[in-house]
């Protein structure tokens, strides 16, 4: 057949992370890959009543079509949620529900990038974010960060530079894939930054609520005084990543054109998926859930940290997040993350090379580990078998690092 594609096709390719999970879905692998939750902590009983009672009480609107914008009562909840819980000043108007915090970056993609506008992103940052803007045909612009979050310098002199920058997309709650976490004073810098250009800033946030360590950092949409800030979120780490529900807020003017965006893609998120949610949140206690799956992925953090601290060789570097689903780990130079893992697939155990997370490529000798979805004995034997195949990539000459990647 004739190639009639269009030309953004050309530069699709599969998610390295969707593909390394057709591997470490086998039994047998020990995977530190995907950013997948622990699905023990999924409320299966508790959600099969819902449902059930739902469809009895309620089947007829469950099953039917929806309006754009969500389900009012569930928007309602998350609303109060985000006043309570993050400080953000919403009511149900403000929010959209979406069919995963994903689909949210798409619909930003699509609202704001024309071919070779500027997209400013931290470096690295979420590889499904690159693949969701990259459709657009942007110029990725990366911002250098540290321990503290993207360095406010630096994103200054790229601003300078860019005339045609869109946006900036940020993580700053135990972002992936670092697992760094942005100080406040950071946050308030770049926002003062983000206000002189008059730029929109995409926060997403899916990992915020799971803060293992000390008070929990305000976002930046509850310290945004220019309404400049799209904050998105999903409930696919706090409750279920299957039911497919997240929401973003903006300002009135861009909300109402994300609305339309969405209206042009799916006509709305799932109905039945919403109230499922909405019946899980009016009939229990989601703290208390989450306060349990940060117990869990806390002791797997602790688990896989003092590990990597016992047997990983000289000369490696790695983050110690206090909270979130991942640690950054950075090799020496000479080392490529991709030869690492396909030795480590003949091992049985798997993780993600880190130059997939930055959009400009480079940084091959870093990968990204996953903690939240293997028990603790799989834990230590995963981290054993990597040290062993670092091990052989090792020269003699290098030097003992210490500290954080």
């Amino acid at each position: 057949m004739k190639d009639r594609f269009a030309r953004r096709m050309k530069s699709l390719k599969a998610s390295e992370v969707r593909e390394l999970l057709k591997i470490s879905q086998q039994p047998d692998v020990i995977s530190f890959a995907g950013g997948l939750p622990a699905p023990e902590t999924f409320p299966v009983e508790e959600m099969a009543g819902i449902a059930t009672d739902l469809l009895k009480r309620e089947g007829r609107k469950a099953l039917q079509y929806s309006t754009t914008e969500g389900d009012p009562r569930l928007r309602a909840l998350l609303a109060e949620r985000m006043r309570s819980s993050h400080g953000i000043e919403v009511s149900a108007e403000d929010i959209l529900i979406l069919s995963g915090s994903q689909q949210g970056l798409d619909l930003t993609g699509k609202m704001f990038i024309d071919e070779d506008d500027v997209v400013l992103c931290e470096s690295p940052t979420y590889l499904a974010a690159i693949s969701a803007f990259k459709n657009f045909s942007p110029r990725f612009v990366e911002v250098p960060t540290d321990d503290e979050g993207i360095i406010i310098a630096e994103l200054e002199k790229r601003l300078g530079e860019n005339d045609r920058a869109k946006f900036i997309y940020v993580i700053p709650d135990f972002q992936n894939p670092s697992g760094r976490t942005w100080s406040l004073e950071r946050r308030r810098a770049f926002l003062e930054v983000a206000s002189r250009y008059e730029i929109p800033v995409v926060e997403d946030s899916p990992y915020s609520e799971l803060c293992f360590e000390g008070e929990p950092m305000p976002p930046l949409k509850a310290l945004d005084s220019d309404d400049l800030v799209v904050f998105m979120s999903t409930f696919s780490k706090i409750l279920s990543p299957g039911v497919r529900i997240g929401w973003l807020t903006a300002n009135p003017a861009l909300l109402n054109r994300y609305v339309l965006l969405k209206q042009s893609a799916d006509l709305h998120t799932s109905t039945v998926g919403q109230l499922l949610v909405r019946g899980y949140m009016d009939s229990h206690d989601l703290d208390a859930d989450i306060a349990c799956i940060r117990e869990l992925y806390r002791s797997r953090r602790d688990t896989m940290l003092k590990t990597m601290d016992e047997e990983f060789p000289p000369g490696i570097r790695y983050t110690r997040p206090k909270g979130g689903l991942f640690l950054w780990v950075e090799l020496p130079e000479h080392i490529n993350s991709r030869d690492v893992l396909e030795k480590c697939i003949e091992r049985k155990v798997a993780f993600v090379p880190g130059g997939a997370f930055f959009p400009n490529g480079g940084h091959e000798n870093t990968f990204r580990l996953n903690f939240s979805n293997m028990e603790e004995e799989r834990i230590v034997e995963g981290i054993r078998r990597l040290s062993d195949v670092i091990g052989t990539f090792i020269g003699s000459n290098v030097k003992i690092v210490t500290g954080a990647a």
